[in-house]
């Protein structure tokens, strides 16, 4: 046990070093990683989504890359379960009928069922959970980050 709180340690380290010695402002390097994360967590973006979305809005995207690396695959389960009980609630469906209804799609998944219209029932509360869950952490991420960073700075400066 004490092994594993050690990894994870070195690993918060890690990110945190890769984002200070990142040569940009401490905005641009924060948006980046929220909007890295923000991609990350959002089903079918990922990394790819996140470098363009950073090159267009012109953010950091080393730290954007970074960001969606962190999120983009483990925290898909936790994220899915989330997502449909949020999505249900602010659709007024009930979440049990559609984690069930998800179970019987990809049970017996075929492409045309994609394209039918009764999918949209299926997916709406899914897709509105992503988005509001990704929202909230990128806005969380970003605010950390813009701290942890902000701090950082004033620490270097009074160290020399």
């Amino acid at each position: 046990m004490k092994n594993e709180e050690n990894n994870i340690l070195r690993f918060f380290k890690l990110v945190y070093a890769k984002l200070v010695k990142i040569n940009d402002t401490d905005q641009r390097i924060a948006l980046g990683f929220a909007v890295g994360v923000f991609c990350g967590i959002m089903p079918t973006t990922g990394p790819l989504a996140a470098l363009f979305l950073a090159f267009i809005l012109r953010l950091n995207r080393a730290s954007a890359l970074l960001g969606s690396l962190l999120t983009n695959t483990w925290l898909s389960i936790v994220t899915f379960i989330l997502s449909v009980k949020i999505g249900s609630a602010i659709m007024k469906v009930s979440w049990k009928d559609v984690r069930q209804d998800w179970v019987l799609f990809l049970q017996d998944f075929k492409w045309q069922h994609l394209f039918k219209l009764s999918v949209l029932k299926l997916v709406l509360p899914v897709i509105i959970g992503y988005f509001l869950i990704a929202l909230v952490l990128g806005l969380s991420v970003y605010l950390i980050t813009l701290f942890i960073l902000k701090k950082d700075r004033i620490w270097k400066l009074r160290q020399n």
